[in-house]
């Protein structure tokens, strides 16, 4: 799928676009409004458009409206460091698909993208034959050195073990890691929080998967045996799991 990056800050398009052709999409990019408009065109070459709020000339809103004037049913992912409830209305009242704050991580924008992929409507047939069903969309973590990891569809021996996959991008050669929560780890919290989340449930696997997906970006490559421990958790992570829903 093709996406449209429209932002004036260069270091802004080269971010989303190593971020977005890291996740396997084709990107163009544009540095204004009227750019972004002419680039756009009728929009039938872009599944998703990824556009600043604030740009000279053209802003995002007026870029917006041109946008979903010539493409009423264009995805249009606005992005803004000013954000407000005001900005926020007038953007999705003029048809934005999602509203993302900067700065943003490459997760973020990975997965608002993704969610603007999903929410958009097929295109119609053009074509007597039936087109094969579509492989169902992959959400995980896309890291800034190539690699996609992704929930492994087997479950896990363990009650305490979270299986993932992590893929190389650029070759797709891919392997399962497992994540392992410490039993020492799950009584803190339960300590310090004055509830027990269970290992197994979705707070301990954000947490295995943020374990896995820094391991991968500063050494490049899986762990080596496959295998990983949370061991701990920060303070944030405490208030998180403070409030976090009971599995």
């Amino acid at each position: 799928m093709n996406v449209l990056i429209v932002d004036d800050e260069p270091h802004i398009r080269q971010m989303m676009r190593l971020t977005l052709e890291a996740a396997g999409y084709r990107v163009d990019d544009a540095a204004d409004g009227q750019a972004g408009i002419d680039r756009f065109g009728d929009g039938h070459d872009y599944g998703v458009v990824v556009l600043d709020q604030r740009m000279p000339g053209l802003d995002g809103l007026e870029t917006l409206r041109i946008i979903k004037k010539r493409a009423p049913d264009a995805c249009v992912v606005m992005v803004t460091a000013y954000a407000s409830i005001e900005l926020a209305v007038d953007a999705m009242r003029l048809g934005a698909t999602d509203f993302v704050r900067k700065p943003m991580t490459p997760e973020t924008l990975r997965s608002a993208v993704a969610a603007a992929v999903v929410a958009k409507p097929p295109a119609p047939a053009r074509s007597q034959f039936t087109a094969a069903a579509p492989r169902p969309l992959e959400i995980g973590i896309v890291t800034m050195n190539g690699f996609q990891i992704l929930r492994a569809s087997e479950p896990a021996t363990q009650p305490a073990d979270h299986l993932f996959r992590v893929r190389h991008i650029a070759d797709g050669a891919e392997v399962t890691v497992t994540i392992s929560i410490d039993p020492e780890a799950v009584e803190r919290v339960a300590r310090l929080t004055h509830r027990r989340l269970e290992p197994g449930g979705s707070f301990w696997r954000s947490q295995a998967e943020r374990l896995l997906s820094a391991y991968v970006w500063s050494e490049g490559k899986p762990p080596d045996d496959g295998r990983l421990f949370v061991r701990d958790v920060s303070r944030d992570d405490l208030d998180v799991a403070a409030r976090w829903d009971a599995d």
